[in-house]
């Protein structure tokens, strides 16, 4: 399991904000939108610049979310963690001993409640909470499971991130670049 000890998790959708994360100080990267024939040299690439990536397996074009596709993430491109919504890849992840990191949408109770049955089945390392602004969701989560949260989506400025990481989330995924160098010392 990756210990991720900084506290934004920044995430690109393109190779330029790709190539821009890898002249970065940050060590953790999550690749969204992917493309099935670009993943291999992504990977090695940011690995060769000391960045480890966690990948949205759910979000990768020309590939099924599956346990096929599973085995393929973990044995060809190895990123060091993979997110996705569905358990069969990541309980794939975890028994190839990659970062397992479980996407929950809080969509309403029903939706809360069939989460709370695939954290038990899975076990992941770490549970991806979206909306990222649903604070007084990951308290309850992280105080239910006992699981790290990295809070995700619809995040837009700092005082957000704030109340994300006063909740109890332990690290925030966001596209939004301007938010990549929030630190809780400067609020």
């Amino acid at each position: 399991m990756s210990d991720i000890q900084q506290m934004i998790l920044p995430a690109v959708r393109n190779f330029k904000g790709f190539e821009k994360l890898l002249e970065s100080s940050f060590d953790h990267i999550v690749l969204l939108d992917t493309h099935v024939a670009h993943l291999q040299s992504m990977v090695s690439y940011a690995k060769r610049n000391h960045k480890k990536v966690f990948l949205h397996a759910d979000l990768v074009h020309g590939l099924r979310s599956d346990e096929y596709a599973a085995e393929f993430l973990c044995q060809t491109v190895k990123p060091d963690g993979i997110i996705s919504t569905r358990s069969h890849v990541l309980m794939t992840a975890k028994k190839k001993g990659i970062t397992a990191i479980q996407r929950l949408f809080l969509l309403d109770s029903m939706a809360l409640e069939t989460s709370y049955r695939l954290i038990e089945k899975i076990e992941p390392d770490y549970l991806e909470v979206l909306p990222g602004l649903a604070s007084k969701m990951i308290a309850e989560i992280t105080q239910k499971t006992g699981i790290p949260i990295i809070a995700s989506g619809l995040i837009r400025d700092e005082a957000e991130l704030k109340q994300a990481f006063d909740s109890g989330a332990v690290a925030i995924s966001t596209s939004t670049s301007k938010l990549w160098h929030f630190t809780i010392d400067e609020n």
